[in-house]
């Protein structure tokens, strides 16, 4: 059955300020996107505690809630109770009136541009790798025409990279989309990209510098300098930006009735020549020289910029700036044919699942473990944020261990010196990536394989020798917590004595106890929870309850009554002093599912109901309903035995209290042994 995330839509919408505050949404593989008119009237803190949500993320101009692999669906809820048009993507809010800064302006900007087109761009690149490989392998023949149409499939978004990215950019920019996508098809046009090849040389400008040219054509007598636009990403998203000045002037001077015509018109003919003739050499001049940065630093030492890159891009996808690497990495691909920055961090990922495998194995908590698991997995294809959210970020420690697998995993790459020749996907998916098109040794790709591999044992290792006392250190605390309440229950228990011992006794007389219940019995011990089990409450026994009522398990009078009734303290006419504590962490519930029957100071007979709780209840809400019996004076007896196992029914005998051994009472009746 499909899981109803309605509830949980709501709960994100009334804690992110309420519909009227969202401005847009939309989501990528593990977050919901926000563009809030107000981040001050978010909660944060009650969305950090709401089941479904793993952290909140405020980076880029966007207020992120981090979901997990179940976004998509949780997505689809939110766009049904907040009733936007469109998919749920309406204009961001960019006018002047915002006050974020400009680096979280040009991070939301290119993470807007690239986040849609993410899917197909992944797609393209794992295709494209693994035909690349296939051909390597000689598995498949270069002039195939398996190999002509695969490699078609997945290239093609990437030649025609500018026609995606104007689309995506207009939307940015809150021009005509289509335009956009107008405007990176013409750059992209075949006789223009033929153009840039041409023998026939007009001239040279800039003759003698970095940026000599060669002129192939012009337009209306000004040279152009022609180049190939495929695959690049700076020139379409400025032409873009010009573009979208023009026909918002455009549309201020152009008489209404005519300019769905005549807009586009003035639109394409300003912006495509300024582009052809100023924008795109300029722009192309741009990504050559990041290209040269990046590569100078990789030349200086490759393992240096894997160690570096290896560390620092897990702080990078936090706060949205990686978007940043991406572009430029876009940038390295259209002017060097490879990409050596980005292809260091690809590995990364794994380091992140090292940490959390040996998180699982160290750690006590079942809600950590299971968080934990659902980390692991969605790590292993190279999706972390839940592992960095969820696991290793909040506690510190195994996240700075994580920094170093992933510098450990960089400095591999680096030194095999693989390097991308498309745009990855993520983890094991990013390695077609890394061969070569061109044919030639598959080392490299090994060496990302191996990169893989010792990034998990690296964080692994790593987190078994430094990390297990901050995995459970929150946990802990909380258990110190529960132990210190679970003493003040027993002190209250043991504040309202009924049967009062003199000064010189040392034992309460010998006693039975009956079960409180219908269910089966089983130790104490084998209670999933450290207070009961470790015996530090009192001896006693466990009941798993096939029937929600609870009854007395002796004579005696009610010393303690929880007001959410899933505590009951008793104090026997015989002395034993009773904590009966209906499931685990059931306080939760604050009472719901629970009657209480009785009230303080009342007297109850053995086999008379306390408590009525609904056992279904109780565990669709994810609790268990197990059910400690313990003495809590359990000092004063010389040993407390477990009388019954196995399937046991109210008054049934389940416990004796060995004290004095003259005497022995059974409900408040006296027998002499």
């Amino acid at each position: 059955m499909a899981k109803n995330y309605d509830n949980l839509a709501k709960t994100i919408i009334q804690d992110v300020g309420g519909k009227d505050n969202v401005n847009s949404v939309v989501h990528c593989a593990t977050r919901l996107r926000f563009k809030l008119k107000d981040e001050k009237k978010a909660n944060d803190d009650a969305l950090k505690d709401t089941d479904g949500v793993v952290t909140v993320v405020k980076a880029g101009g966007q207020y992120q809630v981090v979901i997990d692999n179940e976004v998509a669906d949780v997505y689809d809820a939110v766009l049904k109770e907040v009733g936007f048009p469109g998919g749920g993507q309406v204009p961001d809010d960019d006018g002047a009136d915002d006050d974020s800064s400009f680096i979280d302006k040009a991070v939301a900007l290119i993470s807007g541009i690239f986040t849609d087109i993410l899917a197909p761009l992944s797609a393209g690149g794992i295709i494209k790798g693994l035909v690349v490989m296939c051909a390597s392998l000689g598995w498949l023949s270069k002039t195939s025409g398996a190999y002509q149409i695969l490699y078609a499939i997945g290239d093609s978004i990437f030649f025609f990279l500018p026609v995606f990215l104007g689309f995506t950019a207009a939307r940015r920019f809150h021009m005509n989309q289509f335009i956009g996508a107008a405007i990176g098809a013409t750059l992209t046009y075949p006789s223009m990209v033929a153009l840039a090849s041409s023998k026939t040389i007009l001239s040279t400008l800039f003759k003698g510098t970095a940026f000599a040219s060669e002129v192939h054509t012009t337009f209306f007598g000004i040279p152009v300098i022609t180049m190939n636009y495929s695959s690049t990403v700076l020139p379409v998203i400025f032409t873009v930006w010009f573009a979208s000045i023009i026909e918002h002037w455009a549309k201020k001077w152009i008489p209404t009735v005519v300019q769905m015509f005549l807009v586009p018109v003035a639109t394409m003919i300003i912006a495509l020549p300024v582009a052809f003739i100023v924008i795109g050499p300029v722009m192309t001049w741009v990504g050559d020289a990041i290209g040269a940065v990046m590569q100078g630093i990789y030349n200086f030492s490759p393992i240096v910029a894997g160690i570096l890159m290896g560390a620092l891009w897990q702080v990078l996808v936090i706060f949205g700036v990686h978007w940043g690497i991406v572009a430029v990495t876009t940038a390295d691909l259209a002017a060097l044919g490879y990409d050596p920055i980005l292809a260091l961090s690809c590995m990364v990922c794994y380091a992140q699942v090292g940490v959390v495998l040996a998180m699982i194995k160290q750690t006590k908590d079942k809600k950590l473990k299971e968080t934990a698991t659902g980390a692991f997995f969605s790590g292993l294809f190279g999706v972390t944020e839940p592992a960095i959210y969820g696991v290793t970020l909040p506690r510190r420690i195994p996240f700075i261990l994580s920094y170093i697998g992933g510098a450990i995993s960089g400095a591999v790459i680096g030194a095999f010196h693989s390097v991308l020749y498309m745009l990855p996907s993520m983890g094991i998916f990013a390695i077609p990536a890394y061969a070569n098109p061109k044919g030639g040794s598959m080392t490299p790709v090994i060496g990302v394989v191996i990169a893989g591999v010792v990034a998990i044992v690296s964080g692994f290792i790593l987190q078994i020798l430094f990390g297990k006392k901050s995995v459970d250190a929150d946990y802990n605390k909380k258990q110190a917590q529960k132990v210190a309440e679970a003493a003040n229950e027993a002190t209250e228990v043991a504040n309202n004595p009924i049967v009062a011992a003199s000064e010189d006794e040392k034992l309460n007389p010998s006693t039975k106890l009956v079960s409180p219940l219908n269910g089966d019995v089983k130790p104490l011990s084998e209670i999933k929870d450290e207070v009961f089990s470790s015996g530090a409450m009192g001896q006693g026994v466990a009941i798993e309850p096939s029937e929600g009522v609870l009854h007395a398990p002796a004579d005696g009078k009610i010393a303690l009554v929880f007001p959410t009734g899933h505590v009951v303290g008793i104090n026997t006419t015989d002395g034993a002093e009773v904590l009966m504590h209906i499931g685990m962490d059931t306080v939760n519930l604050q009472g719901k599912g629970f009657k209480t029957l009785v009230q303080k100071g009342q007297e109850v007979k053995a086999g008379d109901p306390l408590v009525e709780f609904n056992i279904k209840e109780i565990k669709a809400a994810g609790y268990e309903v197990a059910t400690p019996v313990v003495v809590t004076n359990s000092k004063k007896y010389e040993s407390i035995n477990q009388v019954d196992n196995g399937t046991v029914e109210v008054g049934q005998e389940i416990l004796s209290l060995q004290g004095e051994d003259e005497k022995v009472k059974v409900s408040g009746q006296v027998q002499t042994n």
